[in-house]
């Protein structure tokens, strides 16, 4: 008699789940709408963030433990609660990493990544994507319909990346014909390159330390130039002068979160220009004001925000965005385990991986 595995029990399923200290793939309940304006999706494709590294490394105090990790994905809708109206059971959805209620305060005036009832959610404080089913609360606001002429991986990074790379050029008032300087061309520096090709940059200067990633931003257009700040030989202030008749750059937006990244934004600023700060730092940084006394800088932080969601997936549709040179490597849910190391090992210059469903 050969051992075969035992069938899976019909409402549970795979999903990778953080206790607090380590990661598994477990079997969990299957989500089911909770609330009227609920929707459950089924996940046909997510992806790891950088942000889910941060919840390993303890970085996000706000995270639950034996939460399920991710908050990047597409999927069709399998059900939807009583006041859903936005979408509907069959309908190809990008879920949006910020939850938001669309009726508080802050979302009233436009600022919904600091809804009174959500905030980054999904992965963080409630189960999230990285498992084969989701519950997605305030689904009219958090899915995004996918037109036909675009692919679930066109669309995946839609509510998370490529909404941050937007959401900073578009704070960094980049005007027609400014030089804007992006550190880090890792995914969120690449997408945020994208976008300020869209709001006129007409030079655009990757500083990242990574070869690879430099190369690729050159060879693919997003960069007009490349500088590594690591080079002890070169004086990454200066050399952005170099490329700006002294001035410095116009926009600056600030991606990588490294250690020395956030002085490294002010210092390639001109004066008077706008810094973007969409990086999410493992510890406190510092306005060094005697240093920077008389650059006369705006400061403006963010992160992802959800506002521009229908925007971005016009563009996506137009051909106007295209994120697939993101993809580097893709991993079944049943090798999530393995797709986490890879990805955060950068295994072959790996930039973003894509979990398919799970196999049985």
């Amino acid at each position: 008699m050969t051992n075969q595995p035992l069938p899976r029990p019909a409402k549970t399923m795979k999903a990778v789940v953080w206790d607090g200290e380590r990661l598994q793939l477990a079997d969990r309940p299957r989500p089911r709408v909770e609330a009227a304006t609920d929707a459950v999706v089924r996940v046909t494709r997510s992806s790891i963030c950088t942000s889910d590294l941060h919840i390993l490394h303890h970085a996000v105090p706000r995270a639950v433990p034996g939460t399920v990790l991710g908050h990047e994905f597409v999927g069709v809708v399998e059900s939807v609660g009583a006041n859903v109206a936005r979408v509907k059971p069959g309908d190809r959805v990008a879920v949006n990493v910020e939850t938001f209620c669309g009726e508080c305060f802050f979302c009233k005036r436009g600022y919904v990544n600091n809804c009174e009832r959500g905030g980054w959610e999904l992965g963080c404080r409630i189960d999230g994507c990285q498992a084969e089913y989701v519950r997605v609360p305030f689904a009219d606001n958090g899915c995004t319909p996918i037109p036909d002429n675009v692919t679930d991986e066109d669309a995946l990074f839609l509510g998370d990346i490529l909404a941050t790379g937007y959401f900073g050029a578009e704070i960094a008032e980049i005007e027609p014909g400014d030089t804007v300087a992006v550190i880090g061309a890792g995914p969120v520096g690449l997408c945020a390159m994208m976008c300020a090709r869209l709001y006129g940059a007409a030079q655009v200067i990757a500083l990242e330390v990574d070869a690879e990633r430099r190369t690729l931003a050159m060879e693919r257009g997003l960069a007009d130039a490349a500088i590594d700040p690591a080079d002890a030989a070169t004086d990454p202030e200066q050399a952005v002068r170099a490329l700006t008749e002294g001035r410095g750059a116009d926009a600056v937006i600030e991606c990588a979160g490294a250690s020395e990244t956030f002085e490294l934004a002010w210092r390639v600023a001109r004066p008077n220009a706008v810094v973007s700060v969409m990086a999410l730092y493992e510890e406190d940084q510092v306005l060094p004001l005697p240093r920077m006394y008389g650059k006369n800088l705006v400061f403006k932080t963010g992160g992802v925000d959800a506002h521009c969601l229908d925007r971005v997936m016009n563009l996506i549709a137009a051909g106007r965005l295209d994120t697939g040179i993101l993809i580097s490597k893709r991993f079944p849910l049943n090798e999530a385990l393995e797709a986490y190391r890879a990805f955060e090992a950068h295994e072959d210059g790996c930039l973003k991986v894509v979990l398919t469903p799970y196999e049985e």
